[in-house]
């Protein structure tokens, strides 16, 4: 991991345009995820993650401001090259019959193949290495629809890894998995951000798993911009305290362990 930014932005504001009327859901930021760096977007339903991601993928328009990935002004990039610089998983689940893992994970080689979508020795190989990155080796003929939850979203993992883009962002990546693949999940691409020199943004529900896995957090109170800094530093600062209060629960400690107050409500 080093301080070298790949996603960065300049005075970005997000949100909806509709007819004659524009939705601004948060400006003004400004931001960054290095090299090698594993970043956690949180903050409490509504307040604008999803947005966030579609913009910083090129899937919607930004209202105001500047994106860059690895330098380049991705809204002025052709959608065969912001697919060189951006990958993206999303939570809808894939539930074609016919389609094993070898052939989901190669689709990743889309924006590199001729029209033909042929692929040469080299994007065989990129694909074959993403499948043994997220150890699914032993798998590839498998159909998608026989895999477990878990399996399926290191299939989908792997398919942004055989892309090949500097940046991969992922919506909820732990949704419908059960404790042991929540974790497994997390920790997966917190190495892959180190092993790849990657820059993976993900926003996550999983408050406790993302404080204890991510390098950086960055917390969004609604409307109110982005805070961005280490589980650490926000946990000492009581940002993230703040932002998530509940009597039904608190934190403990910097690493953000949560305490469940069994008997907040007798």
């Amino acid at each position: 991991m080093n301080d070298r930014p790949i996603i960065q932005t300049e005075e970005l504001s997000i949100g909806y345009r509709q007819k004659n009327r524009t939705h601004i859901v948060q400006e003004a930021l400004n931001l960054e995820v290095n090299c090698g760096e594993m970043v956690c977007l949180i903050g409490p339903n509504g307040c604008g993650k999803s947005t966030l991601l579609r913009t910083l993928s090129g899937l919607q328009p930004a209202l105001s401001g500047h994106l860059f990935i690895q330098g380049k002004n991705l809204m002025r990039q052709s959608i065969r090259e912001k697919a060189r610089l951006i990958a993206i998983v999303l939570t809808d689940r894939v539930e074609d019959a016919h389609l094993d893992v070898a052939t989901l994970v190669a689709t990743g080689r889309t924006p590199y193949t001729n029209w033909f979508n042929k692929m040469n020795g080299d994007d065989l190989e990129k694909a074959q290495d993403a499948i043994r990155k997220v150890c699914l080796q032993g798998y590839e003929k498998k159909k998608i629809t026989e895999l477990s939850d878990g399996e399926r979203q290191r299939a989908m993992i792997a398919k942004a890894l055989a892309q090949d883009t500097p940046a991969i962002l992922l919506d909820e990546p732990t949704s419908h998995l059960d404790l042991p693949n929540r974790v497994n999940i997390m920790l997966l691409l917190r190495k892959l951000s180190q092993e790849t020199n990657k820059a993976i943004l993900l926003s996550t529900h999983e408050l406790d798993l993302a404080l204890q896995t991510c390098h950086k957090v960055w917390l969004m109170p609604p409307g109110k911009g982005i805070i961005a800094g280490t589980p650490r530093e926000l946990m000492k600062n009581n940002s993230i305290q703040k932002v998530f209060r509940n009597d039904n629960f608190t934190f403990t400690g910097e690493g953000g362990s949560i305490h469940i107050n069994l008997n907040a409500n007798r």
